[in-house]
């Protein structure tokens, strides 16, 4: 009885019974959102809450794991013997982006960047430009990068810096590629690539030729993703071109 009426006096405004039923909906929802969030996402628990959170944290953990081990490769195979490291806003960057990827090409190119990212004093921030653009790209959009890094033919302008040449793609080939088979998704694709200023134009209206040659931030961004810390020019062994007599400027 005194539990009753320590109960009714304290619900002075009345409210226990809609508090009792928004905790009956709540749990409702709750256990809705599980079953849902389950269905669409592997590493999610049966349960809603401190579980699922606990069950992504762990997928999460392994491909920041898988990443890590990946750019401690690449380290000894680059570095020599030499004492390295990285930024601490590198290091949380890369691991807070990359470890929702599961994609291995994706990984591979997350710890490059980390591999990138070390250097004696452990002060270099300049890679967090490319850990910002990475992590707005899908794994279709990488596959194009990747392809077309390495396939581009590159030179030096007369200032040191690097540029490619033009280079084209057919749909069905880039569709290859990408790993995708729409081709309103591809050119949504090349349209984000473009919007990022990584490559040039892109499909046109008049065929399915698409002018995808890469500008100098995709292939730094590229070079840095292998792991690679020198002058862009050396890792894709660019030379001087000759400047168009046809032009008076480059």
């Amino acid at each position: 009885m005194c539990d009753k009426n320590k109960s009714s006096s304290l619900d002075v405004l009345g409210i226990k019974p809609i508090a009792d039923s928004v905790n009956t909906v709540t749990k409702g929802s709750v256990d809705g959102a599980s079953a849902f969030l389950s269905r669409i996402c592997l590493p999610a628990a049966e349960e809603f809450g401190l579980l699922l959170r606990d069950k992504v944290s762990s997928w999460r953990s392994n491909n920041a794991v898988a990443i890590a081990n990946k750019a401690q490769t690449l380290l000894q195979e680059q570095d020599q013997g030499l004492v390295v490291s990285a930024h601490p806003r590198i290091i949380f960057s890369t691991l807070e982006y990359g470890s929702w990827a599961e994609d291995d090409l994706m990984q591979n190119l997350w710890a490059g960047l980390l591999a990138s990212s070390c250097t004696p004093d452990g002060k270099d921030e300049s890679n967090i430009i490319f850990i910002n653009i990475l992590s707005q790209l899908t794994s279709s959009q990488a596959k194009i990068i990747s392809h077309i890094c390495q396939n581009s033919d590159t030179f030096m302008g007369e200032g040191g810096l690097i540029f490619s040449d033009e280079f084209h793609m057919e749909a069905v080939d880039l569709l290859e590629i990408s790993g995708i088979n729409d081709i309103h998704q591809l050119d949504r694709e090349l349209d984000h690539l473009r919007s990022l200023e990584l490559i040039n134009q892109g499909f046109n209206e008049k065929n399915l030729r698409a002018e995808v040659s890469p500008h100098a931030l995709c292939l730094q961004l590229y070079a840095r993703s292998q792991g690679y810390v020198g002058s862009p020019t050396e890792f894709y062994g660019s030379v001087k071109k000759a400047p168009d007599k046809n032009t008076s400027s480059f």
